[in-house]
């Protein structure tokens, strides 16, 4: 039931992300209430469950009949199957709270850079703090038995990335901005609470994946040497791909040079 409970939950996640990833950037309130963007009509609110209500309409206003984009339930959907998949793997754990909200945030974060090219501070920084806290939670582990040291290491991991990505960024200032130091500090937190070669594996992948989905670009001649390719969504999926695969990847890494 976890997992069920869990996916229906990040369909009233990923409705709230719709509305973050389209206002935030603009620097709007999320308080007020969704409307259309063509006629100013208000959504009522039986038109905003999650994915039903964008099928019932068949993907247009109520009011103007304008087009509403396939993106809103896509992220709604989206949102909902990466909750299930997280609380599959984590099952009943402490840590299935701080790794959904780790995934709210990611998803959030790879849309408005993928829009934007930026990583507003605004989720950044208040992530870094809430990570850190829901991490203390699971590092008490309330019923069963703590673990403090998992904590400290996430804090240690979290200031080595965040260091790693600044040295890159004064090096290289074209290449990286400093929305990407400061998430680097976030997924280092994350990445390194379930251990050291987690945070190598995950740091690692994130250069990776954005030097292949590059090069792709280059290949495609979809850009040039000059082209601004957000980096953000990369350093995400770098940092799931740790998080998942992070122990087995290295222990067959190290055996591959035969330790």
């Amino acid at each position: 039931m976890i997992p069920l409970l869990a996916g229906v939950f990040g369909l009233l996640v990923g409705s709230f992300l719709n509305v973050v990833v389209h206002r935030v950037p603009e620097h709007g309130s999320l308080l007020p209430r969704s409307a259309c963007p063509r006629c100013g009509h208000r959504i009522r609110a039986w038109d905003n469950i999650p994915v039903l209500s964008w099928l019932v309409l068949r993907g247009r206003c109520r009011d103007c009949r304008g087009p509403i984009s396939a993106r809103y339930p896509l992220v709604e959907a989206g949102t909902a199957v990466l909750f299930a998949l997280t609380a599959r793997w984590t099952g009943a754990s402490w840590s299935l709270p701080a790794l959904l909200f780790l995934v709210a945030v990611s998803v959030a974060l790879a849309l408005i850079d993928l829009d934007v090219h930026r990583l507003p501070d605004v989720i950044v920084l208040p992530s870094i703090g809430v990570g850190v806290l829901l991490l203390a939670v699971a590092s008490w582990n309330p019923g069963g038995v703590s673990d403090w040291g998992a904590l400290l290491r996430a804090v240690l991991g979290g200031l080595a990335l965040c260091g790693f990505y600044l040295v890159v960024a004064l090096v290289y200032p074209g290449g990286m901005g400093l929305g990407d130091v400061k998430l680097a500090g976030l997924l280092g937190l994350y990445l390194t609470w379930f251990g050291w070669p987690m945070l190598l594996v995950g740091g690692f992948a994130g250069f990776v994946l954005g030097g292949v989905f590059a090069v792709s670009l280059l290949i495609a001649r979809r850009a040039t040497k000059g082209s601004g390719i957000p980096f953000g969504p990369w350093m995400l999926l770098g940092a799931a791909v740790g998080i998942v695969a992070g122990r087995s990847i290295w222990s067959a890494y190290l055996g591959l040079i035969g330790f």
